[in-house]
């Protein structure tokens, strides 16, 4: 699959659509838990790692609010909602500098991540469809131009 990252920058807010939630189905609850460990795995072995959690704690932590809030969005359970209140994805990313080229690397081990599952090629668009386009609220400074990114 063609992983294409949609130019966005500092302030856009770009309407989204939820991905299917048959990604929820065909992976399940434990699948998505293991998607989103293994995209955090990556995270914290490249030059954004300053933005999660230094010990295992916490990391775990941070996996567990991040999987609730996809099941959620996938169709799943309110568990993040439940546990952490409205997602607000926006203000609770504030705290970070999130530029665009943070957002590509995010993006890439995502597409790594996301090649791990056994979702067939719509789903898996799907849910990068959305993930793209979600990424973009949470650029919350400006930078440099960065490249594009194609895998």
């Amino acid at each position: 699959m063609n992983y294409t990252i949609t130019e966005g920058s500092f302030g856009q807010r770009p309407n989204v659509a939820l991905p299917n939630p048959k990604i929820l189905e065909v992976l399940g609850e434990d699948g998505m838990r293991e998607m989103i460990a293994k995209h955090y795995d990556f995270l914290v072995q490249t030059k954004i790692k300053g933005l999660f959690p230094p010990t295992k704690e916490g990391l775990d932590a941070a996996k567990k609010h991040a999987a609730d809030f996809f099941i959620q969005i996938c169709g799943g359970p309110r568990y993040f909602d439940h546990s952490r209140g409205a997602p607000r994805m926006v203000a609770r990313h504030s705290p970070f500098k999130i530029d665009s080229n943070a957002r590509v690397i995010w993006l890439e081990n995502f597409a790594k991540a996301i090649e791990e599952t056994n979702l067939e090629e719509e789903l898996k668009k799907s849910f990068w469809d959305y993930i793209d386009i979600f990424s973009i609220w949470m650029v919350n400074s400006s930078d440099s131009a960065h490249p594009m990114f194609k895998m």
